[in-house]
This record gives structure tokens, C-alpha cells and sequence, in this order.
């Protein structure tokens, strides 16, 4: 299920795990990096332009809800293919008809942007663009089966990433940088019928399963991975994902150390948190790429998230341009740090 669930650290090798043998050469880079707390000097990194990013999520917002086989979700695709071509990506759509849990067939399309796609060291960002059918979790009831806007479970990832696009077609990075678009991330069962079903989170990420499996260059590797998720709510906090903590140590280390560089720790603190079911669950388990999540979590939430998570209020008045700043200076800052 997309939540949060609460294990020890000790607890959680037991339930997860992490294939390939790019999954084991991160692990084992991770023991001589995660002793280090001091980054190198950084190549010259772009400014981070938080309004363009925020009004990345606004252009996605307008085309309303993006739930796979609407109008929407069509308009918004093309949109977000047409950008990534703008910026002079290498843009390949893969379209297919996956089977949710509930018998729909739903149009997926993996949108994956290739920048410089001659250069073999690579390093893979991604986000979901898809919206959850259903706003399962609103307090009103009758809002338990419409859509919802999805401004930032979402819309933020994809517009921090547009923003990296818009950068990379100016100044290029010394490796290879593929963004995808993963779809049908948010199409898993529904808040009224999970707590009892016996599947659960094989009904998340569909798109990136697909991905996985067929990924778009055959024999895909990425040095790692970074996965965005809900990092547009005023006041984030990013803990240490477990998953991303049992997979993928040394690219934690990574953007954790960076955010501090730049000032950004009271976004990025180093404590842990929760296991979640995203996206780089698929990129670490069935391609082995070390990948890890940085997504809000909210202590204070009962699900992990913020009031807005699987609601109508899921709209622009919860995207902070601060924190779309701390998140996408950040992934600049790693990604132009790459030799």
C-alpha cells in the first residue's frame, strides 16, 4: 500500500529486498561512503529556478486530473513530451495497456527523456505523473470516488524535473541523465477496500513495473537512481526512506550531503523513516539499479503524508516554492557533481 509503514531497520532487511548487481555494487561502495560527511568541491552547478518549477505544476494542474484514459491525462502526456523535446532530449513514449487490480485497462505511457544518450555512465531521475483516480482519503465521503487535482503527489516531481530538463538543454552534465515519467503509479486499490485484500502493494506502480521489465535500451544500467514524490508541501521534511536506506545507502549519503552543502537540513534530516511503496521499489528489485525516494513525510499525519495526500485539497495552494528550491538545487547540485 501507498503509506507509510513504521519497521526498525533490523526488521526491514527481512521484508525487502534489493536485486542485480548494480543493487550489490552499491551496497558495497556505500561502506567507504557513507563515512564520509563532507562533499567535494562541486563543479559549477545552474541556479534552480523555483518559478519556473512552480509554474511546471500549474501547466499540469490545468489540464485536470491526469487518471490514465482521460482527456486529461491524454493532453497532459503530450504536454510533457513536447517539452522534454523542447529541451532537446532524445523523447521515447511507451505506451501500454496495463491491467489494474480492479479488471481496468488503462492506457499507460512511460514518458523517458534521454540526454545525451551517446555517453554510457548514466544516472536515472524520475517521477510519476499520473493522479490517483480517487480521493480515497478526503474527510468528506461523497469525495471518496473523484479525482482530485494532484499538485503535488504528482504534479511537483514531474515540475522540479522540467525545471532539470530546462538546464541540462543549456549546460550539459558530464554524464548521461535519463528523466522518466513513470504512469500509472497512483492506480492502486482503493482506502475502502485494501485494509482487508490480500494483494497490496503489487497494485502501486504499474508503470515502473512495466519499465522495469522492458526497459526502453536493453541491458539498461544507471550508476544510480533518484525518485521524486510529494516534495512540493510548504515546510517538507525528506527523512531516510528505509527501502531506499536497505538498497540504496550510498546514494542517500549522497543528496543528503549535498542539501546540507547548500544549507537545506532542515528539509533534509538525517533520520530515519518509514518504508514506503514507490516507484524505485521496481528500479532497485527488478533492474538492480540503486535507487533511492525522497518524498514528505508528515509524523504528525496518520498515513505518513500531509492533510492534502489523496484529497481534493491536493492543489497549488500546497506547492512552496522553497521547498521546490531545496529539492531541485539539490539534484542539480548531485547530478553536475557527476565526473
Amino acid at each position: 500500500m501507498k503509506e507509510y509503514l513504521i519497521f526498525p531497520l533490523s526488521a526491514l532487511f527481512l521484508i525487502v529486498a534489493c536485486a542485480g548487481s548494480a543493487g550489490k555494487a552499491g551496497q558495497q561502495e556505500s561502506k567507504s561512503a557513507a563515512s564520509q560527511q563532507v562533499v567535494k568541491p562541486m563543479a559549477i552547478v545552474p541556479v534552480f529556478d523555483s518559478d519556473s518549477a512552480y509554474r511546471f505544476i500549474a501547466e499540469q494542474v490545468a489540464f485536470g486530473p491526469r487518471v490514465p484514459n482521460s482527456e486529461g491525462h491524454r493532453n497532459c502526456g503530450d504536454y510533457l513530451e513536447a517539452m522534454l523535446r523542447a529541451y532537446g532530449a532524445e523523447v521515447i513514449a511507451q505506451n501500454v495497456d496495463i491491467t489494474a487490480y480492479n479488471g481496468d485497462v488503462l492506457k499507460a505511457r512511460n514518458i523517458i527523456a534521454r540526454f545525451q544518450p551517446e555517453k554510457s555512465e548514466r544516472v536515472l531521475l524520475c517521477a510519476h505523473w499520473d493522479t490517483r483516480p480517487w480521493a480515497d482519503s478526503d474527510p468528506d465521503p461523497a469525495n471518496h470516488y473523484k479525482p482530485y487535482p494532484g499538485a503535488n503527489d504528482g504534479g511537483s516531481g514531474v515540475g522540479i524535473l522540467l525545471e532539470v530538463a530546462r538546464h541540462l538543454s543549456q549546460v550539459p552534465t558530464k554524464v548521461g541523465v535519463d528523466i522518466i515519467f513513470f504512469d500509472a503509479e497512483d492506480y492502486g486499490r482503493h482506502a475502502a477496500e485494501w485494509r482487508d485484500a490480500v494483494e497490496g502493494e503489487e497494485t502501486w506502480a504499474l508503470g515502473s513495473a512495466y519499465w522495469a521489465r522492458n526497459p526502453h535500451v536493453k541491458g539498461y544500467k544507471a550508476r544510480y537512481g533518484i525518485l521524486l514524490d510529494i516534495v512540493g508541501a510548504p515546510d517538507s521534511r525528506f527523512f531516510l526512506e528505509g527501502f531506499s536506506m536497505h538498497c540504496a545507502p550510498f546514494v542517500l549519503n549522497k543528496v543528503w550531503n549535498h542539501a546540507y552543502r547548500l544549507g537545506y537540513s532542515a528539509y533534509f534530516p538525517k533520520v530515519e523513516g518509514g518504508v514506503i511503496t514507490d516507484d524505485h521499489v521496481n528500479v532497485n528489485r527488478i533492474l538492480g539499479i540503486p535507487c533511492i525516494d525522497i518524498i514528505n513525510h508528515d509524523a504528525d499525519s496518520p498515513n505518513g503524508f500531509g492533510p492534502y495526500h489523496h484529497t481534493m485539497k491536493d492543489d497549488m495552494d500546497w506547492i512552496d516554492s522553497a521547498t521546490l528550491k531545496a529539492v531541485g538545487q539539490t539534484v542539480l547540485s548531485v547530478i553536475y557533481s557527476e565526473k
